[in-house]
């Protein structure tokens, strides 16, 4: 390893030279306070800033071992370091002068979810922390003064400041473990006391804006109705009392405008921990929660549908569809399917956003249009089932139709953002407007049974990890294409963050250059990428050391979402 005298000396005599004569810096780099990596340089000073990273060593960053012994206290102060680097960085970008993107210094901004990052990852050695350098030039011509500030005035305080325990506020620090063990324990509380979620009291759910996901100003607080109250003793923060939503089938119901679309929201990225001051921080789903909804033109590839929608006047096979454009109807019955495929235990839904077709029948149009006439089997027919049979719970917000009430084993009001348990008064009503008596077939619960390889179109390019790899461009959170073949993941709800996507495709490259083989099934590709990212996290996705500092863990559910959207399978039969 160098020394960075030796950096310094090397990079003085490349001044004024061309700009490709930077990536001779390429290399790593002893600053006694830490280790500097420089992994990729960009071609040219208007293209992409370089990839460098920095390492720590525990010794010297000195956070304390209990910090980062387990997954769930490793990811929040990996999260809390990454934040502070970009405090640290943000200041001094373009500070060093030159053209294009000269004198940038870059590291990702994370939002109020907490996530598993590339951007800082620790392991039983250290910090590693990726970020960008703009590499200065004037014109084309290396401008090495401008460097010489970044690498040796600007970065060495910075990295101090920001990944160095003595500079920290420890309270603050232990803030970022106390609330990863506490949130920890709601979830593990989950499980023991059956609920699906929990939201304490005094959360505040709404957000700012529709594009701002910062907490409304005055916002009201969440407070519980005491038929739902739990009480729960956290390891830090003691007793948290909030309402607990109860497995099986929960309604949320109210009139327009009065929250239940807001607290559905806010259950759906309640998979993830939220830092604190989100106001979301104690508001805590089930880890494998879905949003199902309808996905019109959405692609479709031999999923089995039969529990929803049979006997199609084209005589179209449903156990095994497939669609190129599928109608809102074909498509929710699918994502329902495609949950029930990877054993989640939640589905969380809209009717403001399902197809209504798809969801319920009422009376009057059983009795025009025979089910003789009609192929689908509505979600109000399966939605005890999907329970009882799958261990599938369902949260519905529902707005028009009252049939629910009858499937429902909790009703929860929304009048003015405030929760109200109505589920006594509702099936009171029940009994004076019963359900009329209907005709399905058996509930059969559906397997997984594809085998994917790929395509003979999706091959071009395609040459193995080792030589070119596919082209991946992230086009935007909602999609991502692999060799020009676009994955639409607009209707994938949870993701949260622009940097799961670019995950996603390089989890979806990794998939069709090592495991998509024909032999295969999807539930053991799944497998195979659990166990992946579980013993090496996103860095087992590249067999070298340079590893990306912009991807951010996604769920399994949505590494499940983005291979059944990929169009580029060939599923032999």
């Amino acid at each position: 390893m160098n020394t960075s005298i030796q950096l310094r000396s090397h990079l003085a005599s490349l001044n004024r030279k061309s700009y490709p004569a930077y990536k001779s810096l390429r290399g790593s780099y002893d600053f006694q306070q830490y280790i500097l990596h420089i992994e990729h340089v960009q071609g040219d000073p208007f293209a992409s800033p370089s990839n460098v990273r920095i390492f720590v060593s525990h010794r010297k960053a000195g956070f304390p071992q209990e910090y980062y012994q387990e997954n769930h206290t490793r990811i929040a102060l990996e999260d809390y370091l990454t934040r502070r680097m970009e405090q640290e960085l943000t200041p001094h970008s373009f500070q060093a002068k030159g053209s294009g993107k000269s004198g940038i210094l870059r590291i990702t901004h994370c939002g109020q979810e907490i996530l598993e990052r590339t951007a800082c990852s620790i392991d039983a050695d250290g910090i590693h922390v990726r970020f960008e350098i703009g590499f200065p030039a004037n014109g084309r011509t290396i401008n090495a003064p401008e460097l010489d500030k970044i690498l040796f005035q600007i970065l060495p305080g910075c990295v101090t400041r920001a990944l160095y325990y003595k500079n920290q506020n420890p309270d603050k620090v232990r803030q970022v473990f106390e609330l990863a063990e506490d949130q920890h324990f709601i979830r593990l509380e989950l499980s023991r006391l059956h609920l699906s979620a929990f939201i304490a009291d005094g959360s505040i759910l709404p957000r700012q804006s529709g594009v701002s996901d910062f907490p409304m100003k005055n916002g009201i607080s969440f407070s519980s109705p005491d038929s739902l109250r739990v009480s729960l003793n956290l390891p830090h923060k003691g007793t948290l009392s909030g309402m607990g939503i109860p497995q099986g089938v929960t309604l949320i119901v109210g009139g327009g405008y009065h929250g239940k679309s807001t607290l559905l929201q806010a259950l759906e990225m309640g998979v993830y921990n939220h830092i604190a001051g989100d106001g979301r921080e104690y508001v805590i789903t089930d880890s494998s929660a879905l949003k199902i909804r309808a996905e019109d033109g959405r692609h479709i590839q031999e999923i089995d549908i039969s529990l929803f929608i049979n006997d199609l006047p084209n005589k179209k096979d449903t156990h095994c569809f497939t669609s190129l454009d599928a109608s809102g109807s074909t498509s929710q019955a699918a994502n329902i399917v495609e949950g029930l495929y990877g054993a989640s235990r939640l589905f969380l839904i809209d009717e403001d956003t399902s197809a209504t077709n798809f969801m319920v029948r009422d009376e009057m149009m059983q009795t025009l249009i025979s089910r003789k006439k009609e192929p689908i089997t509505p979600f109000l027919e399966r939605i005890r089932e999907i329970y009882e049979q799958a261990g599938c719970s369902t949260i519905l917000v529902a707005g028009s139709s009252g049939a629910f009430f009858h499937k429902a084993d909790t009703i929860i009001q929304m009048d003015s953002y405030r929760p109200y348990d109505i589920t006594e008064k509702a099936k009171q009503l029940c009994a004076k407007y019963p359900l009329p008596k209907t005709e399905k077939n058996p509930y059969v619960q559906p397997k997984d049974l594809r085998t994917p390889v790929l395509a003979p179109s999706a091959r071009s390019g395609q040459r193995g990890r080792n030589q070119d790899r596919m082209k991946l461009k992230v086009l935007s959170r909602d999609s991502f294409s692999l060799n020009r073949e676009t994955v639409d993941l607009r209707y994938v709800e949870q993701l949260a963050d622009m940097e799961q996507t670019n995950a996603l495709g390089h989890i979806l490259r990794y998939t069709l250059e090592n495991l998509a083989d024909g032999k295969r099934s999807f539930p053991s590709i799944i497998q195979a990428l659990e166990n992946l990212l579980s013993k090496k996290g996103l860095e087992g996705l590249f067999d070298t050391s340079v590893v990306p500092g912009n991807l951010a863990m996604p769920r399994v559910e949505e590494i499940r979402c983005c291979l059944n959207r990929y169009r580029g399978w060939k599923l032999p039969r």
